[in-house]
């Protein structure tokens, strides 16, 4: 089995950064998503929503970098242009979205979805001991569930 320059199976780590591009792209129609419903949220939680959709856009915006400096790392070359991101999207794109809850559904939705990417990936690293990708992976895993008890916290669900 050939490996690379940090002992991991060159072929199944070239699957991994396939499936860390699949992820990268969806974060990047995440980050897109919550950068909308932060200028277009309105009503009377306005001062509030606002204010978290920043905080989640600034945490995605770094998470984006982590990615693909993992995909990096790995050997492989980041998805980097708007026709990759939507080529390789699974989120469903919230447009002109203002409604409070409208937009708490729609974070949720997306960080289910992100969810399913990352444990395909969270598999495959563990398979090969590619504990690199196996922690990031695991570090994103708990704070969006987190995240997703608390958006369905505010919600009442």
């Amino acid at each position: 089995m050939k490996t690379n320059i940090l002992g991991l199976p060159v072929k199944e780590s070239e699957l991994i950064v396939n499936e860390l591009n699949t992820l990268l792209a969806n974060f990047q129609v995440y980050y897109q998503n919550l950068r909308g419903i932060h200028w277009n949220i309105r009503g009377k939680r306005f001062f509030d929503l606002h204010v978290k959709f920043e905080e989640l856009y600034n945490d995605s915006q770094l998470k984006i970098d982590l990615i693909a400096e993992r995909v990096l790392t790995l050997g492989g070359t980041p998805l980097h242009t708007f026709e990759d991101y939507i080529a390789n999207n699974q989120l469903v794109v919230g447009k002109d979205i203002s409604k409070d809850e409208k937009a708490i559904h729609l974070i949720v939705a997306s960080l289910s979805e992100l969810l399913k990417i990352e444990r395909i990936i969270l598999d495959k690293a563990a398979a090969i001991n590619d504990e690199g990708t196996n922690s990031m992976m695991s570090d994103f895993i708990a704070e969006q569930e987190k995240t997703i008890w608390m958006m369905q916290a505010w919600l009442e669900e």
